[in-house]
């Protein structure tokens, strides 16, 4: 294994399947990086909305601030959004997972209705609201993860993106994919063979390879339908038994909370 693997690049998405926020520096806490997917969109049922049947989200651009977040549409006004802590408590289900969410209140539903032309609200999770990763995956029943679609971080390998786009008719950014945390310095698709890393004072378990959905055929700025990988990715990552084609691996953070971690931090394989 080459030994100067290294981050090289660190995303947060604070509202689920909206803009991403670039990072050199995250703070890690048991649910991933901090800040990463609190908020999400619901519709009037309470089911979580995203890119995949609301591909516009890719435009909605979020920017964190002390006490929130501020959400701006293209071409529109903003929307400052207070952290509720003490709002309404909405049910809400993301994935079949039941999850009580606090409301973030009439005013960012408003916005986001108008800008979406469909009833919507967001909603925020807070830290002591428990919504389990996959134990047969985790290893246990109280890893706990945000509004991501189903672990605490999502890994990806730079050499991975290589071979695919050797592959694809032209280029695509890693962006496509929605990774967390971006490692170079391995080889192409190494990270299947790997179950542990460590990352200065932070280590994670890679616990489950990530399939992919539609949202890696649109484009990451306007979610427009963009060249879809799906069909060169099934003709060497296809795996029968997720029944489904992976990129990247989901992890669970298994040593580290509350440390940082920085673009440029050495990754070290465990095991």
């Amino acid at each position: 294994m080459n030994a100067s693997a290294f981050v090289s690049a660190l995303t947060i998405y604070p509202v689920k399947s909206a803009r991403p926020i670039s990072v050199s520096t995250a703070a890690v806490g048991t649910r991933g990086l901090v800040g990463d997917r609190e908020w999400m969109l619901v519709d009037e049922r309470g089911r979580f909305v995203s890119q995949r049947t609301l591909s516009r989200m890719a435009q909605l651009q979020v920017t964190s601030h002390p006490e929130g977040v501020c959400l701006t549409a293209p071409g529109g006004p903003s929307c400052r959004v207070d952290t509720p802590r003490q709002g309404d408590w909405l049910t809400v289900d993301v994935w079949g997972d039941i999850v009580q969410a606090r409301d973030a209140g009439e005013f960012a539903a408003r916005y986001l209705t108008e800008v979406f032309a469909r009833p919507l609200r967001l909603v925020w999770m807070p830290p002591n609201t428990l919504r389990p990763a996959d134990p047969q995956y985790a290893g246990r029943a109280d890893v706990p993860v945000s509004f991501a679609d189903g672990f605490p971080v999502l890994v990806a390998s730079a050499a991975s993106l290589d071979e695919l786009n050797r592959r694809l008719p032209a280029p695509i950014q890693m962006a496509r994919f929605r990774p967390n945390v971006v490692i170079s310095g391995w080889e192409a698709f190494a990270e299947d063979h790997i179950r542990r890393i460590r990352c200065g004072e932070i280590e994670l378990d890679l616990v489950k390879p990530c399939t992919r959905c539609v949202i890696t055929s649109l484009d990451p700025l306007t979610g427009e339908t963009a060249s879809d990988p799906t069909s060169v990715l099934k003709s060497f990552r296809f795996d029968p038994t997720l029944r489904g084609v992976t990129f990247g691996v989901n992890a669970i953070v298994s040593r580290g909370m509350g440390a940082s971690l920085e673009v440029g931090t050495p990754v070290e394989v465990l095991g």
